[in-house]
């Protein structure tokens, strides 16, 4: 869910908008406008950063390679249980 809120506003609110992110985690971001027209995005920082990571992945061909080759595993049902893992892990 967007919000959208004014430049003026959005001025206004600044320095309240980490709260209203903290208690309404569904907003994701709000859209700050001028004259009607969306100019700037605000939010969360977490999800600034899981945005940027996302396209570092996706713009690292080997990544992209390892991360389908781990989606092919699991649709061919290659999955090993995570107790295994552990008890493996262990020895």
């Amino acid at each position: 869910m967007t919000r959208t809120m004014g430049m003026i506003e959005a001025r206004k609110h600044l320095t309240s908008l980490p709260e209203e992110f903290e208690q309404q985690p569904e907003l994701g971001a709000i859209a700050v406008t001028r004259r009607g027209k969306p100019v700037l995005a605000v939010i969360p920082w977490e999800l600034y950063e899981a945005i940027s990571e996302t396209l570092e992945i996706l713009g690292d061909e080997e990544q992209m390679q390892a991360l389908r080759h781990g989606i092919r595993e699991i649709e061919e049902g290659k999955l090993v249980a995570w107790d295994d893992v552990k008890a493996e892990l262990a020895l």
